[in-house]
């Protein structure tokens, strides 16, 4: 179960990761999700399989924690130097046959002294004496928070004068829910019977419905005194099914606050329903942002269409076009005005996206890269536009006439020609048969008149009608505005759209571990019997 429940973690983490790496989740909640603690009391050792039970003396200053230590070990172990000659250390004491490899890593080695037995009715379990916690030395704290993960049974020590501690009050109830807990009322040498109960009436708003409080005391002679009881309770704990109970039930624990944790950051993703406003509401913005950019536009779109009726050889001229583009560079669409509008339209679409609930880091990176993509574009199709426009001046029905008005001016002067020609060889058979007078100088007069008048009507006609270089380009830019604002909305409405794939992912993905922290282990599942001795000792 703890490979299990460590396998979760890692997998928050570098789900975490890669949220906050694509905008999806900020520092705050990728920070909390990286701070789960995967460790349990079998991260001490090498192995999956059955382990000691592992019990921490927790307290405040003075409480006699070491006292109680030094009792269990007996005078063996106190000839041995096994007291702790300041209050930041940890004491281990355990069976030799048990080796603990992997100490909290955060703890100098220094601070933590090792004591071993013999006995083999106390080889089931490890104790663990921890420093005042109410101390003054901040690194008191850090020791206790950092054994805290590795502990089974927390014995909660207090003193007559002393049990309303309030540091150490504050973290039992805060690490309640995850341990069981035994408390020892010492030094009752010293204590009242109203102090009994009125620690007990704490641990009942604590959570405890009927907690295990043990009186003892280290003075000689003192009639009443439950260390042997204390003892004798712990080693009915240290047994492998109780030890896999409290693994099970302390995982589970965490799971369920790596679920919550899990659904809360859930929550700052947004909803699915949420993202499908999103189209719409940039639809709504850049329709009123495009026509305000088709309003700045008409001067310079004026501008530039003379520009190109100017230029018109060298526009469509593919040996001219570096000439062209040395002298059109001035005249770009796309000015400091006109990126403004455009930013202000997408800094607007976002800023209506977070009031939405949205995250909008993911939704900046993906229109990051259309603002500069943008001008690229009002650029290129206004260009095509212009070029084919002035390739085609003209509307289709324009273009006909003047096709046939060109065939005309071809065809009409020749059947003139062709007519006269005829003329002349009739007029000349005839006056040699009839001997009439030939052709006259009216009729030569006539004749080139009509010549002229079939090739100057197509010509005139030709020139009046001649499509307006600068209109056509006017209207080829136009033309080409619209589709580069058509296809800048595109541009965002696919931005959206993967957006919306990618939130979709990442809800999966999240979903996937929430399930994982709800499924239990079924090869260890086992309930605590609400009557038994362990249940007194656990917060529902």
């Amino acid at each position: 179960m703890a490979y299990d429940y460590s396998s979760l973690v890692q997998t928050t983490k570098r789900w975490a990761e890669q949220a906050l790496a694509a905008g999806w989740i900020n520092a705050d909640a990728a920070q909390q999700l990286s701070d789960v603690d995967a460790r349990s009391p079998e991260t001490l050792f090498n192995h999956n399989g059955s382990r000691p039970l592992i019990v921490a003396f927790m307290g405040g200053t003075g409480v006699g924690k070491s006292s109680l230590l030094n009792r269990l070990a007996g005078k063996a172990i106190a000839r041995a130097g096994v007291e702790r000659p300041t209050s930041r250390e940890v004491t281990l004491y355990h069976h030799h046959s048990v080796a603990i490899k992997h100490l909290p890593e955060q703890l100098p080695l220094a601070q933590i002294k090792t004591a071993e037995h013999d006995n083999e009715s106390r080889k089931h379990v490890v104790w663990i004496d921890m420093p005042d916690f109410d101390s003054t030395e901040q690194s008191n704290k850090h020791q206790v928070l950092e054994w805290l993960p590795h502990i089974d049974v927390l014995i909660y020590v207090v003193s007559p004068e002393r049990y309303r501690d309030e540091k150490a009050w504050r973290l039992l109830l805060a690490e309640g829910g995850r341990h069981a807990w035994l408390f020892v009322l010492n030094q009752w040498d010293r204590g009242l019977t109203e102090q009994y109960e009125d620690f007990k009436r704490q641990l009942h708003k604590a959570g405890f419905a009927e907690p295990i409080i043990f009186k003892t005391a280290c003075a000689e002679g003192l009639q009443v005194d439950e260390f042997a009881i204390l003892e004798s309770t712990i080693s009915s704990l240290a047994t492998e099914h109780i030890v896999a109970q409290l693994e099970q039930r302390s995982t589970q624990i965490k799971k369920d606050e790596l679920k919550q944790t899990l659904q809360s950051t859930g929550r700052l993703l947004g909803s699915e329903a949420v993202f499908q406003q999103l189209p719409e509401l940039w639809q709504d913005q850049w329709q009123r942002s495009a026509q305000v950019l088709q309003q700045g536009f008409t001067w310079p779109i004026q501008q530039l269409a003379r520009h190109y009726a100017d230029h018109a050889a060298d526009l469509l001229s593919s040996p001219a076009a570096a000439k062209y583009a040395s002298t059109g560079a001035k005249f770009n669409l796309w000015d400091d005005w006109a990126e403004a509008r455009f930013d202000d339209a997408l800094d607007e679409f976002v800023i209506n996206a977070d009031q939405l609930g949205i995250p909008v880091n993911p939704l900046k990176q993906q229109l990051s890269a259309l603002r500069e993509k943008a001008p690229k574009i009002i650029q290129a199709q206004t260009e095509l536009a212009a070029r084919q426009a002035l390739a085609n001046p003209g509307n289709v029905l324009h273009r006909a006439f003047l096709k046939f008005m060109r065939l005309c001016e071809i065809i009409l002067p020749l059947a003139a020609i062709c007519w006269v020609g005829y003329q002349v060889f009739i007029g000349y058979y005839t006056s040699n048969m009839t001997e009439v007078a030939y052709l006259g100088v009216d009729f030569a007069v006539h004749s080139s008149l009509l010549i002229a008048i079939t090739w100057l009507t197509p010509f005139f006609i030709l020139k009046k009608l001649k499509p307006s270089l600068e209109k056509s380009a006017l209207r080829g830019l136009n033309k080409g505005l619209n589709s580069a604002i058509n296809m800048i909305d595109g541009e965002v409405l696919l931005a959206i759209e993967n957006i919306g794939h990618q939130h979709a992912g990442q809800i999966k993905q999240l979903d996937g571990i929430i399930e994982l922290c709800s499924v239990a282990d079924a090869g260890r599942q086992s309930s605590i019997d609400s009557n038994s001795p362990l249940a007194r000792m656990l917060i529902d």
